[in-house]
């Protein structure tokens, strides 16, 4: 194993997985009725906060429905929903930990639909997943917060832009990803870009593995959408980097389809033709660089209470159970 190898494995910058399981087997086994009266106390302490207006609303943004709107298949149901009790094993473990971490502090006869994965279209019954589309009628997709330990990193960033690189940097998988090859193909062997594919389509794109500090040396950080979302974007919002991408299609806990181009990222078109215009406008304009920077991280900041992000998560159940029984 090489030098970049050994410093990429004990230095990413990424989540603790040991620890991250460690936590989670241990809510696993926490007897349900201790779970059920922790989120009692912590519901009824939450109509106290000062907040309680914003986690309604974010309550609402994740779980849309409503007993107006909520209509599907009855047969469709019985076939698909599972009770929280009997939810089998997720093939990604992260998926059952983290919601189970919820799902187990209500009656474990309650029914749900739990679909695991990148998800990218909305099913026909009422659904907890991790993502879906930004666009159209997504009711029936009901966000919870899942795969978190990849997902959700934030940074504590010690370079400010100015001293950073005045080039944009991309590591990543590719394949079955076009957005993704059309960057690569468009912008690979251009100076003003340090491009590396971890796979290997094209053996002349190879690139190994980075920490994130190493990405963050840059002032542009692409965060281009690979089977979902871009999951890169939390960490690099968290940084005095910019994230660079096209309009997001897809969203997850991070509530991607309420960011503001040219406010929180800077929004290039579908075919990156005007990426490197945007790159020489925000180089050569620090003050509104920094802008972004600053509305960036404030929007970041409203994830990192984490009494409030589990009655979040706890609400979002609430309501999706209150409207299944």
């Amino acid at each position: 194993m090489n030098i970049q190898k050994l410093k990429y494995k004990f230095h990413s910058g990424k989540n603790s997985k040991p620890w991250y399981y460690i936590k989670g087997y241990f809510r696993l086994y926490t007897p349900p009725i201790l779970l059920r009266m922790g989120k009692e106390i912590l519901l009824c302490r939450a109509k106290k906060r000062k907040d309680y207006n914003y986690i309604l609303e974010r309550v609402n943004y994740y779980n849309k429905l409503t007993e107006r709107n909520i209509n599907f298949n009855k047969e469709i149901w019985e076939k698909k929903a599972v009770k929280i009790a009997k939810q089998p094993m997720t093939r990604q473990k992260v998926y059952y930990i983290d919601s189970l971490e919820y799902a187990r502090c209500f009656d474990g006869n309650y029914k749900w639909n739990l679909l695991p994965g990148d998800i990218t279209y909305v099913e026909d019954i009422p659904t907890v997943v991790k993502s879906r589309p930004i666009h159209g009628e997504n009711k029936n997709s009901v966000l919870l917060n899942m795969d978190k330990v990849r997902h959700f990193i934030f940074v504590r960033d010690k370079l400010s832009f100015s001293e950073k690189k005045d080039k944009a940097i991309f590591r990543g998988k590719i394949e079955g990803k076009k957005n993704r090859i059309q960057f690569v193909e468009k912008f690979f062997g251009n100076s003003r870009f340090d491009i590396g594919t971890i796979d290997l389509i094209k053996p002349e794109w190879k690139g190994e593995k980075i920490s994130i500090y190493d990405h963050l040396k840059y002032k542009y950080v692409m965060a281009l959408e690979g089977n979902d979302v871009a999951s890169n974007l939390k960490w690099i919002m968290s940084s005095n980097s910019i994230a660079v991408m096209p309009k997001p299609y897809y969203e997850t806990w991070f509530m991607e389809g309420t960011l503001k181009p040219n406010y929180h990222y800077i929004e290039v078109k579908s075919d990156f033709s005007d990426l490197e215009e945007k790159m020489d406008y925000y180089t050569a304009h620090p003050e509104e660089a920094q802008a972004i920077i600053n509305h960036a991280h404030e929007y970041v900041e409203q994830f990192k209470d984490k009494k409030r992000e589990d009655i979040i998560s706890l609400m979002v159940l609430e309501k999706y159970f209150s409207l299944l029984k």
